[in-house]
């Protein structure tokens, strides 16, 4: 089984690509969605952060409200720091025992934004980054609904895009329409299941 990494910034179009490999018979984890998950009740992160953050963090139905907790964490790097490290231990658990699961020849893909900035992209056997422009990536975050302010502020804790392209085993090059990237994704998905 071939583990293989995702990343790119904030509005680069992980998430496309994501798609276009799990339609080629990839298994695609998002990270996000799956530390999304942890916030439910009853999960023991759930707990954990509710006990480091304060009640204010919830929402009427007590559920955690996502936009305030971004809201602290964005604006205090310790913060930030203790709540990646508290989701990311859950996270690689979870992966392991999904990774279990899967046949010898399956191709397992986990699309996260900060595999290269924490180093964990070593953990995998190869790592696609996804690559458009910073003023690009503002731009698609912007039109995505999320304000500027945001955008930037959530850009500023990733590295560079033309930093990320220097550990990467392949390049989605996803400035282009959506025909140009998924060309790139086949050639690149070929080259994972071939490669040794």
């Amino acid at each position: 089984m071939k583990r293989i990494g995702l990343t790119g910034n904030l509005g680069c179009g992980k998430s496309t690509v994501a798609k276009l490999f799990k339609e080629l018979g990839a298994v695609v984890y998002d990270a996000d969605r799956i530390i999304h998950g942890f916030y439910k009740k009853g999960h023991p992160v759930y707990q954990n952060v509710i006990e480091h953050f304060g009640e204010s963090i919830l929402d009427t139905e007590g559920n955690i409200d996502r936009s305030k907790l971004a809201e602290i964490v964005f604006a205090n790097r310790e913060e930030l720091s203790f709540l990646e490290q508290l989701t990311h231990t859950h996270l690689y658990k979870f992966l392991d025992e999904e990774f279990s699961k899967l046949p010898e020849d399956a191709v397992a893909i986990v699309e996260a934004s900060l595999l290269i900035e924490k180093g964990t992209y070593k953990n995998y056997d190869g790592l696609v980054v996804v690559y458009a422009p910073l003023e690009v990536c503002l731009e698609r975050a912007v039109g995505k609904g999320m304000s500027r302010e945001e955008a930037k502020r959530r850009l500023s804790h990733q590295l560079p895009p033309e930093e990320k392209l220097k550990v990467a085993d392949w390049v989605i090059d996803n400035t282009g329409n959506l025909k140009e990237t998924k060309k790139q994704v086949i050639e690149v998905f070929e080259q994972i299941r071939r490669d040794p």
